[in-house]
């Protein structure tokens, strides 16, 4: 393979990652926040006192989470005792290992975990510069 071969096989892996990881990622990181929302909220329920206000917004973080995995569940299972993977969830899942496993392949393992570190850099750079939207 020429320099010039590799440099497309290695943007268009790199593009083919990207994709596949964005999608991914859309349901799997309401399934951390999850567990993070969890752990917060845990937190913020042993400060509860007798300020009603207070008690109101970590009520109100109560039902954001409810809310939360309300509407994510069926993003990633078919099933109510989340045995049973969305086609669509299962697909993205095995396109990854696959692209992971193409990317080795072609280009080495030093070359995949090159592109899963440009990917992580870039995500949280996204969320570094992100504005808030009113």
């Amino acid at each position: 393979m020429s320099l010039s071969e590799r440099n497309l096989t290695r943007r268009y892996l790199l593009w083919c990652y990207k994709t596949t990881k964005e999608d991914l990622d859309r349901i799997d990181r309401y399934f951390t926040q999850l567990v993070v929302d969890e752990r917060v909220f845990d937190l913020l329920s042993k400060q509860v006192g007798k300020n009603s206000l207070y008690q109101k917004k970590v009520d109100d973080f109560k039902q954001y989470m409810v809310m939360k995995e309300k509407n994510v569940l069926p993003k990633k299972y078919t099933d109510s005792a989340k045995k049973v993977l969305q086609p669509d969830y299962w697909y993205f899942k095995a396109r990854l290992a696959a692209l992971e496993k193409v990317i080795v392949e072609f280009l080495g393992v030093k070359e995949l975990k090159s592109i899963q570190s440009l990917y992580e850099t870039e995500m949280t750079r996204r969320i570094l510069e992100a504005r808030e939207h009113n």
